[in-house]
């Protein structure tokens, strides 16, 4: 239209309108105008919104990679948009895989050096607290769970090589040695202490040691420790996450929903699978990640029990003649695999072994034996059985009895029977009963806080040489006569909750007999028997064995190893610890002369008096 045709309507509109009718053509325009702008607002609302808290939600376990990679997306488009100022965590996970874990805290410290990152905590487990670690200021529900940091593994298998498919490195299978393994967790979960510390500051109350207990707090708990900041709902969290972002008007947008404009590049992926707690196995994460793994993760005592247990065969049954008899017909978790070392040791000493299959040949078994080895049963023994082991006993015979409180030695089975009463059934009748739970050390341990050593010992054969072991999941024993080894002061039992000096092995004298009781099984495995004293244990309980007549001989066993007269200079003094009736004391034994030594105690001081030959005169 030329210009001169432009000005000649606008002078007919002037002329024709008045100026209330050019107004109300003027508002139509403009309203229409924003009817357009608003619809297309809607549907690119990234253009015009500007000030935005997106919301990205981390729900359920983290085990598989569509979930890591759902989260990555999330994380870098809110990184990567003008339009988002602030992002809130809604956090409702305990935890997963230890790398994916990883993989989305470090993303959002990144996220964090660009935008505020306020997480909202419903549960945050595990690798749950760890991402939530990450934001700059946490609230959490008043009864949410938070916390639990630490770390599961599982540990390398056995590699059972193939002529046909070949490895070019010990390792190369496996990935880890299972020896060490313990540590690989260990540095694990200083990382994951180390970022909490770093993030949490000095907001943080609980100390390292506290940190690594792996409890769980409710939300209130975790705010005075500092896990947490304050107790807020999402709405506070999203208040608090435009405050950091200086907005005063803003939207709130789920990054994730189908009104963010973005459903076809940003939607989960179809195929990504959603795991509720009740489908979570150990099956389960072992076929997702195959072992060796780690994972940040929460898993219910019922969850782990779930683990299946490594195959155990009853070894052959055979029933000749043996100096040593092993108990396979109580339901024993145990197999030639985990004894053999001991049996291989006993064979260079031309001591054979033999297992019993069917409880009703104990007794005619038991006639030529020297020593009988009960371990980890799951069926308890009968009165005729027990009566039978103690004849054997007091007749002259060694009883070795093993219980470990690890899973894979009590099964289900042991379990549905009350995991320490089939070898209580058997064990009380000697004076002695193993304990419940499991003993830890969080200040001194190999590797993780329930491999614990143990330094303190009696002087006897079974002890000779050795000054330092380490078992594996161990519980303690409570003994009526004298304990072998004792754990530090500052070691735990679980089940009591309390730290003490706990006995994992005894020693009783019955009849002309000796039973030996020992909380721990791992300790004869291989390569766990390496470390430490413990293959010299090993030995020296070979050598016990080796030494023991089989029983009905007239020579008392207890006597064999008191070969000769110790020739004890005077003026020496030792120094022991002594319990009685569950108390620790101390007493101190001192040769004044060849003829007077003296036994002091917390209440008393005792002189004994021999003469020449040696027999006491008063």
């Amino acid at each position: 239209m030329a210009n001169e045709e432009k000005r000649g309507l606008l002078e007919t509109l002037r002329s024709t309108l008045g100026k209330r009718e050019l107004f109300a053509v003027a508002f139509i325009v403009i309203l229409a105008t924003s009817v357009i702008y608003f619809q297309l607002g809607l549907r690119q609302p990234w253009v015009e919104r500007r000030n935005i808290v997106g919301i990205i939600r981390v729900e359920g376990y983290i085990e598989t990679r569509s979930i890591v990679t759902r989260c990555l997306r999330l994380i870098n488009k809110a990184m990567m948009n003008d339009s988002v100022k602030a992002v809130v965590l809604v956090i409702d996970s305990a935890g997963g895989y230890a790398d994916y874990v990883e993989e989305i805290y470090l993303d959002l410290l990144e996220l964090k050096t660009k935008k505020p990152v306020v997480a909202s905590v419903v549960t945050a487990l595990s690798g749950g607290y760890y991402i939530a670690a990450a934001a700059d200021y946490i609230y959490a529900l008043p009864t949410s769970y938070v916390g639990n940091i630490g770390v599961i593994g599982r540990g390398p298998p056995v590699l059972i090589p193939s002529e046909q498919v070949l490895e070019s490195g010990a390792y190369k299978a496996t990935g880890f040695s299972r020896l060490m393994f313990p540590f690989n967790l260990s540095r694990a979960l200083d990382n994951f202490v180390s970022a909490v510390e770093t993030n949490r500051g000095e907001r943080l109350k609980f100390s390292t040691t506290e940190l690594k207990k792996a409890k769980i707090y409710l939300g209130v708990d975790a705010v005075n420790g500092g896990l947490v900041d304050s107790i807020g709902s999402l709405q506070k969290a999203i208040s608090k996450a435009a405050e950091e972002a200086q907005l005063v008007r803003y939207q709130v947008v789920d990054l994730e929903s189908s009104k963010s404009g973005l459903q076809t590049s940003w939607q989960t992926e179809s195929n990504e699978t959603f795991m509720e707690p009740s489908n979570v196995t150990l099956k389960v994460l072992d076929d997702l990640h195959p072992p060796p793994a780690v994972h940040y993760i929460y898993l219910s005592p019922q969850v782990i029990n779930q683990g299946a247990l490594p195959t155990r065969s009853a070894a052959d049954g055979s029933t000749g003649n043996a100096s040593v008899l092993v108990d396979f017909s109580h339901g024993n978790q145990i197999s030639w695999w985990d004894l053999d070392n001991l049996i291989a040791e006993l064979a260079k000493r031309n001591v054979t072994v033999s297992f019993l299959s069917q409880p009703y040949e104990l007794e005619s078994m038991l006639v030529d034996a020297s020593c009988f080895i009960v371990a980890s049963p799951t069926i308890g023994y009968t009165s005729e059985e027990i009566e039978a082991i103690k004849n054997f006993v007091e007749e002259g015979g060694l009883l070795l009895m093993f219980f470990d409180p690890a899973w894979e030695y009590i099964g289900t089975n042991g379990l549905s029977q009350g995991i320490i009463a089939p070898i209580n059934s058997l064990a009380i009748r000697f004076g002695i009963s193993f304990a419940k739970g499991y003993l830890y050390n969080e200040v001194e341990n190999y590797g993780i806080y329930r491999n614990i050593y143990v330094k303190n010992f009696t002087e006897m054969p079974l002890t000779e040489n050795v000054s330092s072991i380490v078992l594996f999941t161990a519980t303690h024993i409570r003994s009526s006569a004298k304990a072998v080894a004792w754990t530090s002061n500052v070691t735990w039992s679980s089940v009591a909750e309390k730290t003490g000096t706990y006995a994992p092995i005894a020693f009783v004298e019955r009849g002309n007999g000796i039973v030996v009781a020992f909380g721990d099984l791992t300790f004869l495995t291989e390569p766990y028997c390496y470390v430490e004293d413990n293959y010299r244990l090993l030995l020296n309980l070979v050598s016990f064995i080796a030494t023991t007549k089989a029983a009905g001989e007239e020579e008392r066993l207890s006597v064999q190893y008191e070969v000769a007269k110790p020739n004890i200079p005077v003026g020496t003094e030792k120094n022991y610890t002594e319990w009685v009736n569950g108390e620790e004391g101390w007493l101190r034994w001192f040769k004044v002369s060849e003829t007077e030594t003296r036994i002091e105690q917390p209440e008393s001081t005792t002189h004994y008096y021999f003469n020449e030959d040696g027999s006491l005169k008063r």
